[in-house]
């Protein structure tokens, strides 16, 4: 039986809700953890890895813009001949913005796709090197309502949100055979974060009827993904509280 000790998982995205949670629990289950963060010194990641050390965890952030090739190489190759093999990838950023068609510039519509198509590509392609000659490993890919319905005023995001599933569904052929699981979640619906509390408020006051996500629950359905057996295998899942219209 494989000891997840001996290997490592990189979270990209690591930010203060969900990528944390993703963060601290595959730490838990004795992965050697490496969240990334644009910013290698931002005060949220050394607070993660710090809180993990002192629960007995092994964490070590990166200070990575995912959108940079020469970037995403030398991290994947850092963690891999340094810390240990990579056995699981999360990509997490996020690039949730909205504006009207006529107000979405070339630049937003870029760096967008940027921040969550091509970054993915990067982080499954690096990802899908290391993984392939030991036949094993999870490459999970967050996904969110705009994967699969493009919403009025988010152009920019749906359109990289769709090329991130057409992604994970294309490595997905290619790489299962091969022993290494892609899957791709679809969040649909307000997480518990600091952002969602100061701007919907009332959204956020469904946390106490269960009716927005719990970063920790959504950590645990990872896991539960990354844990499974290779003859039921999950490629696409969606997560939403009851209370969701969908």
């Amino acid at each position: 039986m494989k000891n997840n000790s001996d290997y490592s998982a990189i979270i990209i995205g690591a930010g203060v809700a969900t990528g944390s949670a993703l963060t601290k629990k595959f730490a838990k289950e004795g992965y050697k953890v490496c969240p990334v963060r644009r910013e290698r010194s931002s005060a949220e990641l050394d607070s993660l890895t710090n809180q993990i050390k002192s629960e007995g965890g092994w964490a070590q952030g990166f200070g990575v813009d995912a959108r940079d090739e020469d970037s995403i190489i030398n991290l994947f190759k850092e963690v891999e001949e340094t810390i240990a093999p990579i056995d699981v990838v999360i990509f997490n950023p996020g690039a949730n913005v909205y504006f009207s068609i006529e107000e979405t510039t070339a630049r937003v519509y870029k760096k967008v796709w940027e921040m969550a198509a091509f970054a993915g590509f990067l982080t499954g392609r690096e990802a899908a090197k290391y993984m392939k000659p030991r036949g094993h490993g999870s490459i999970l890919f967050t996904g969110a309502t705009a994967s699969i319905r493009g919403g009025s005023g988010f152009s920019a995001f749906a359109g990289a949100k769709f090329a991130l599933r057409a992604l994970s569904q294309s490595m997905a052929r290619e790489l299962g055979p091969e022993g290494i699981h892609v899957a791709h979640m679809i969040i649909d619906g307000a997480i518990d974060t600091p952002w969602i509390k100061e701007n919907f408020p009332d959204r956020y006051a469904l946390k106490e009827k269960d009716g927005i996500l719990s970063p920790a629950k959504i950590a645990e359905t990872y896991w539960n993904v990354h844990s499974q057996d290779r003859s039921a295998w999950t490629q696409e899942l969606d997560l939403r509280p009851y209370l969701e219209k969908f």
